[in-house]
């Protein structure tokens, strides 16, 4: 259909996110009509990604990142703290991901890039007032980040342990 295609093509252009109340603007239809537009460009194999910030096309990693999973563990309150902790060691943070014992496997996507997406994520979260995906799990979690040098992961790491926040074994 035309209108998908027009999505597809303004994700293609746009360097970040679109929300889906912009899209619907643009296009002269209801948000639900995106949802069901992505719905069914997802359906066909497009790798659209829905975020807090909006819906982006996913691009192929670049072959200098590298992708990690982090345990972490902590109360809301302290989720600020530990996004950017991990932003500020130049890590991106793809997403989050909790075990539910009827579900199994929930995850959110993230993408969080920079101090400003963190402060943007816990803005909406608590406009919202809604609970994080961690909260099923009194707090224990996992990202998947993505980073260019090991060092980096390894220095937010250290202070992840510092904080209290990394799960070990």
């Amino acid at each position: 259909m035309e209108r998908r295609q027009t999505i597809l093509d303004m994700l293609r252009r746009r360097d970040g996110t679109l929300t889906g109340a912009e899209l619907a603007l643009r296009l002269g239809v209801s948000r639900q009509i995106i949802v069901q537009d992505i719905a069914l460009l997802r359906a066909e194999g497009h790798p659209i990604l829905a975020t807090p910030q909006g819906y982006f096309l996913q691009a192929a990693p670049q072959a200098s990142a590298r992708r990690a999973v982090i345990a972490v563990r902590h109360a809301p309150p302290e989720t600020q703290a530990e996004l950017s902790l991990l932003v500020t060691h130049g890590l991106t943070v793809l997403d989050v991901i909790v075990e539910h014992p009827l579900y199994g496997e929930l995850r959110g996507n993230l993408m969080l890039k920079s101090l400003q997406d963190v402060e943007s994520f816990i803005a909406r979260v608590e406009r919202g007032r809604t609970p994080l995906l961690s909260s099923l799990t009194k707090g224990v979690h996992l990202h998947t980040v993505e980073y260019r040098k090991a060092g980096d992961l390894t220095r937010a790491q250290g202070e992840l342990a510092q904080h209290g926040f990394l799960v070990v074994e």
